[in-house]
């Protein structure tokens, strides 16, 4: 997945040049791929304060219902910002869960029951 963000940061770096609509196009399906895996994995791991800031991503670079903004200088912020949090993403190394130390138990003696300990009723049958 590593490198598919590296991509992804790349395209959304290159976006900051006057590039054909093609380009464009092309960068909303790959940002939106990115974004989508991703929300996925964040989702899955119960991490969810990451997969709402990559909701806000995808439905930016959206390439099924575009949004336009018109404007070349809206748009070179918007690009640099996702090409980071895709480059933050990819070289971000997920610490391992700690191990907690286990704490040794009191283990208490069990008693021991004797067979002169049970009450025997009047028919004879142990209790």
């Amino acid at each position: 997945m590593k490198p598919f963000l590296i991509v992804c940061s790349i395209c959304c770096f290159v976006a900051i040049l006057k590039l054909p609509i093609e380009f464009y196009t092309f960068l909303r399906t790959i940002v939106s791929l990115g974004a989508g895996l991703l929300i996925y994995s964040w989702i899955k791991q119960k991490n969810y304060s990451f997969a709402i800031v990559f909701v806000l991503v995808l439905i930016l670079f959206n390439p099924l219902f575009p949004i336009y903004l018109h404007r070349k200088s809206i748009w070179i912020p918007l690009d640099i910002i996702t090409g980071l949090l895709f480059l933050i993403i990819a070289f971000f190394k997920k610490s391992e869960p700690v191990k907690q130390e286990e704490k040794a138990t009191e283990i208490l003696p069990v008693q021991k029951t004797y067979s002169r300990d049970r009450i025997v009723s009047v028919k004879g049958e142990i209790q």
